[in-house]
């Protein structure tokens, strides 16, 4: 049986920061953001050539449960995170410093506002699923 993870719920404490660092800072796509009533809302981004998407939410019973900031070490797969490093510092994100991990492994971290906590993870055998990009 094959299974696709599609949807990450990402516990945050403001909704409108939320978008604004993961659309305007972040590149993450805007797939929807829906307001079903006065109390419920869900905000959905993809990151770019990413098949799982992430979403941000008010007034859902069970992800309303979750702690902002709870949420740790999900990993965003690029081609080089040197790079990947260096654009985001630009824009104002603190990325940590590289950590390489050997076999061709390199990571650098980072926070959202609430402080879920990200890594950019570079695979040197994954490279070719980059090329054109």
């Amino acid at each position: 049986m094959q299974m696709k993870l599609e949807l990450v719920p990402v516990p945050v404490r403001d909704l409108e920061r939320a978008k604004a660092f993961y659309a305007d800072v972040l590149g993450f796509h805007v797939d929807h953001d829906t307001t079903i009533s006065a109390e419920v809302r869900l905000i959905q981004l993809t990151p770019p050539g990413s098949a799982c998407s992430i979403v941000i939410s008010q007034g859902i019973p069970n992800l309303d449960e979750m702690t902002p900031g709870t949420i740790k070490a999900l990993h965003l797969v690029v081609k080089d995170v040197s790079a990947a490093r260096a654009e985001y510092r630009a824009k104002g994100v603190d990325v940590g410093e590289i950590t390489d991990h050997g076999r061709g492994v390199k990571s650098a971290g980072f926070s959202d506002p609430d402080g879920n906590s990200w890594l950019f993870q570079e695979m040197a055998w994954r490279s070719a699923e980059f090329e054109g990009t």
